[in-house]
């Protein structure tokens, strides 16, 4: 049965928000969410991304989702906090679950991209990793917030339990695996390269 305008309202919800569901995701997810969305005809899901440059301040996610949660609940029947922990210590998880929204499972999207259970199955402890994002904004988020730009013997500091680049493709780019193969010999790691597609968020986002 469908609901007129005033029993949406009473449900906190505009009747154009009916049936909507909003994505609010890590700026880093932006363009993968963005062709997931667009290649399967889901018109009714909405797109509003947080700064990626969250991830180097972890603490602050947890206030910017929620802000952001509060700021469009009312226009949306459902909201997907496209995010895994992602450093916050649970805080981010314990954050949607007072808000009453859901959000991705995992420690961090390298898992998700993977596959939640081939990650845990790896074991990986000397591996860095790489999405097409991190690949294209090397220098932004590795490069210039640890210095080695003015101080590439910090290099040595920085990773010296690494052994491997592991660059997690969602496409099938030359170009970036040529640019994700330059990052590792900057960072004098082997270099791995893993098509993963979309991982887990093509099923979460079906499931929607």
């Amino acid at each position: 049965m469908a609901l007129d305008d005033d029993a949406l309202t009473d449900h906190g919800l505009t009747a154009k928000g009916a049936g909507r569901i909003l994505l609010l995701a890590c700026g880093a997810l932006a363009r993968e969410l963005i062709d997931l969305r667009d290649a399967n005809g889901w018109d009714h899901m909405d797109l509003h991304c947080l700064p990626a440059i969250l991830h180097n301040t972890p603490d602050r996610i947890p206030d910017a989702v929620r802000a952001a949660v509060e700021k469009h609940r009312a226009g949306y029947e459902t909201i997907l906090v496209v995010y895994a922990d992602c450093g916050t210590g649970g805080m981010l998880q314990k954050a949607c679950a007072e808000l009453g929204v859901e959000m991705i499972e995992g420690p961090h999207c390298y898992s998700f991209f993977e596959g939640n259970a081939a990650f845990a199955a790896r074991e990986e402890f000397t591996a860095f990793y790489l999405t097409d994002f991190l690949v294209r904004q090397f220098d932004a988020f590795v490069t210039k917030p640890l210095g080695l730009d003015h101080h590439p013997e910090l290099r040595e500091m920085y990773f010296a339990h690494y052994e491997t680049l592991v660059y997690q493709a969602q496409t099938d780019d030359p170009e970036l695996t040529k640019k994700a193969q330059i990052c590792a010999d900057r960072l004098g790691l082997r270099f791995e390269r893993r098509f993963t597609g979309y991982g887990d968020l093509d099923p979460v986002l079906r499931a929607l």
